[in-house]
């Protein structure tokens, strides 16, 4: 397999590197401290075609493969993991979700007004008390005639209070009984559909992420995504892809991270020399280099299967799992490089620190990939 990017990669790699410098990087830590997330900014994202990178262009996307998605998301992240994680749900869960389940009139419906940034997307399946227990959910669907009810609580949702369209998962059938939810899309307005508190973060604070409430939620059954009964296996479908989302992620902000570290300890000097000569950092930054090279090869392999349609569920699942923990190490690293500069404010490394965590929990914890590599290898 040759990783190696071609001409259209180079381009919205490039592409994607001038926007955030330029969008994002002069307001990063303002938006950081006051939680602010910028809607407006994902409209000009959406100009770019970086809202609908893998939409087909018949539906107003880009019509690109996941090699320029990593690198959309990627790039992102290398200035503001927040930005990139909300670019990343928008893409792979909303707008993936509704892509690959849709029927034809749903696709021509939604996906031209994401794709283009003019809508965002919120994609719901985690609840108070259900996460990686999905199949007890207790947000249910009742059908009446033509349509549905839906009452419950959805949490940890991205742009749950700001979402022009949602897809929620919701329990059709009995508690833990087989085929026992349904995906159905939500349009901002509905009533009996709001969003709720939003969570004062450690990390990824400019990226929103709050409840979303229903409350007699009464929807046609024409907003029904696939079969009754289907939602919790479209959904492991979607994660799938999302999982790649979170390693790409992880992938930005541990290469953020580790510039910004080779960077200082090349400036900083000690005993009239760069900090870099002594081989306490340098063999840091080997071991950080090294990690980033490896995680980056293994979501390079998982976009490589998705791109082909060949099976990819545990390349995935070992991408994610991996860039994750290789995200946290390494920042955490680099803020050793800094030193006591590293744990202030003034310096990068310390936000690619707490924004790192958030890639080991969302899309499935580490612990939860283990499990999905485990069942894959011993098939």
């Amino acid at each position: 397999m040759n990783f190696q990017p071609d001409e259209i990669t180079q381009q919205v790699t490039q592409t994607a590197r001038d926007f955030a410098q330029q969008h994002i990087k002069p307001h990063v830590m303002e938006w950081d401290e006051s939680q602010f997330f910028p809607e407006a900014l994902f409209k000009e994202l959406g100009k770019l075609g970086m809202m609908g990178v893998l939409v087909p262009e018949k539906y107003g996307g880009s019509g690109l493969s996941y090699f320029e998605y990593k690198a959309v998301i990627e790039e992102i992240a290398k200035v503001c993991g927040a930005v990139g994680l909300s670019v990343a749900a928008h893409n792979s869960l909303c707008t993936g979700h509704i892509l690959y389940f849709g029927n034809e009139q749903q696709k021509q419906q939604y996906l031209p007004r994401l794709a283009s940034g003019e809508h965002l997307g919120a994609w719901a399946l985690t609840e108070p008390s259900t996460g990686s227990d999905a199949g007890n959910m207790k947000c249910v669907a009742v059908q009446e005639g033509d349509e549905w009810v839906l009452n419950g609580t959805k949490c940890w949702i991205t742009h749950g209070r700001s979402c022009n369209v949602a897809v929620i998962i919701a329990r059709t059938g009995e508690p833990r009984s087989k085929n026992n939810s349904t995906a159905f899309i939500i349009e901002k307005g509905t009533p009996g559909f709001s969003g709720g508190k939003k969570e004062n973060k450690l990390g990824m604070r400019a990226s929103e992420t709050a409840e979303i409430i229903l409350d007699n939620c009464r929807i046609p059954d024409a907003n029904r995504l696939g079969e009754v009964g289907d939602g919790f296996h479209q959904a492991m479908k979607v994660l799938d892809g999302g999982r790649i989302s979170i390693a790409s992620l992880s992938l930005g902000i541990a290469k953020g991270a580790y510039q910004a570290a080779v960077q200082y300890s090349k400036e900083r000097h000690q005993f009239e020399q760069p900090i870099a000569h002594f081989q306490g950092i340098g063999f840091k930054l080997a071991d950080m280099a090294t990690e980033i090279e490896a995680a980056d090869l293994l979501t390079l392999q998982a976009c490589h299967l998705k791109n082909e349609g060949l099976p990819f569920t545990r390349q995935a699942a070992m991408a994610k799992y991996y860039a994750s923990e290789v995200a946290v190490k390494v920042a955490n690293d680099a803020v050793q490089v800094f030193g006591g500069y590293g744990y202030t404010k003034d310096f990068p490394v310390e936000k690619f620190y707490r924004d790192a965590k958030l890639c080991t929990i969302g899309e499935g914890t580490s612990e939860i990939q283990k499990v999905v590599i485990a069942r894959e290898v011993l098939k």
